[in-house]
């Protein structure tokens, strides 16, 4: 991982797709501040393409499309992409499963879900699981004190045990069944609401992020950023992003965004 002083000026100014991870990286503290989501419209303002990529759920996501200064959002790790068209009043909602295969992958999870609870004391459900439709997602440092590293570690043996794809995030860990995440899900995306090839424009787009369920984005693009604290993952990234901002979560954010701004001019 190389400074994000690093990055050279002109390969910055050709960037047309800002993606971003959005826990402890667009917040802080479990907070999302204002200068973030300044950041945020200034970037989309310079006219870029902004687009979170989350493992939050649905719910949130449906209030993230219409609410936030993005261009859409892919939430549950790659299960779905939203879309608002602020003019129509319409939302594009792309699931990566039909209505039937989610509710029978959920039926699936209650037992799954039992089997961690039972296994991984201290381990909890999400606060957020109400609002998920693909997935299923155990606490383990947001609302319930941190686990060690062994034991999510153990959480997401269970879920492979289960046949489940399991992504750890700085807060979670997301169990799902289906071959999908989030960079398969975004390159979806980008194909049906931008009529972007992503294999051919991996120049022109930025992802930031900050934990091992972001490193299929960090493999994949060759301007791939983390925040510093991606440092705390050491050794458990599958994949490692190209460049490192000198601050962390909102504000390795921040600079990022600085970054790109001041190379447009």
């Amino acid at each position: 991982m190389r400074p994000l002083a690093d990055f050279p000026a002109a390969e910055r100014r050709a960037v047309r797709f800002v993606l971003t991870d959005i826990d402890d990286t667009l917040t802080l503290e479990g907070r999302l501040p204002a200068r973030s989501y300044a950041a945020l419209e200034r970037l989309r303002a310079a006219g870029l393409i902004v687009v979170p990529i989350t493992g939050r759920p649905a719910g949130w996501c449906d209030h993230i499309a219409r609410m936030w200064p993005v261009d859409g959002v892919v939430g549950e790790n790659g299960a779905f992409w939203f879309r608002h068209d602020d003019a129509a009043r319409r939302m594009t909602r792309r699931y990566w499963k039909g209505e039937a295969e989610r509710a029978a992958d959920r039926r699936r999870l209650i037992a799954v879900r039992d089997r961690i609870l039972a296994a991984v004391p201290g381990a909890a459900v999400a606060g957020d699981q109400a609002w998920r439709e693909a997935d299923l997602a155990i606490d383990f440092r947001e609302d319930v004190p941190p686990l060690p590293d062994a034991a999510v570690e153990r959480i997401a043996a269970l879920f492979a045990e289960a046949g489940a794809t399991a992504k750890v995030s700085s807060i979670h860990v997301n169990g799902w069944f289906g071959a999908y995440d989030k960079l398969s899900m975004t390159r979806r995306m980008l194909a049906e609401a931008f009529a972007c090839d992503m294999d051919g424009s991996r120049e022109r787009i930025v992802f930031v992020g900050d934990s091992p369920n972001d490193a299929p984005m960090f493999g994949f693009f060759p301007h791939a950023v983390g925040v510093a604290n991606v440092r705390d993952f050491a050794g458990r990234l599958a994949a490692e992003p190209a460049w490192v901002t000198a601050a962390r979560a909102a504000d390795g954010f921040v600079e990022l965004a600085d970054a790109l701004l001041e190379a447009r001019g």
